[in-house]
């Protein structure tokens, strides 16, 4: 949590503050934690009869993957290959790996996240060649 506080420009006690439902952030606030947990933040409606699914839980291997240097590199790959925006694209990563892990039971390691990474760049970046036959 300091890594992120100190990241962010916040003091530690404000985070933790946050992270324990606590205080009123300011959207300056929230964009500068988004951008130290290397997303973005985006603000939306939408109707109340169709919510979508809150975000899921980020386990805390998985925060400390999406503030690496390879993570940002492989999600601009993965981005640059799909046509979408990085920062945009980040934040749905790391919620739907956030899933995957919910979906085993356990806690994934960083080993895990990268395999799962690699994967996802495999797919996008490498199309099977067999589809483009077709």
């Amino acid at each position: 949590m300091a890594a992120v506080a100190a990241d962010a420009g916040l003091s530690v006690p404000y985070v933790a503050n946050l992270e324990n439902g606590r205080g009123n952030p300011t959207t300056d606030a929230l964009t500068r934690l988004a951008r130290a947990l290397g997303t973005r933040l985006a603000i939306g409606f939408a109707d109340d009869d169709e919510p979508g699914p809150p975000p899921a839980e980020l386990p805390a291997a998985l925060v400390r993957l999406g503030r690496t240097t390879r993570f940002r590199r492989d999600v601009r790959v993965l981005a640059e290959a799909t046509g979408q925006d990085a920062a945009e694209l980040a934040g749905r990563l790391l919620d739907a790996l956030a899933r995957l892990s919910a979906l085993t039971g356990r806690d994934l390691a960083e080993r895990d996240w990268l395999r799962l990474l690699d994967a996802l760049l495999l797919v996008a970046v490498h199309p099977d060649p067999g589809e483009e036959a077709q």
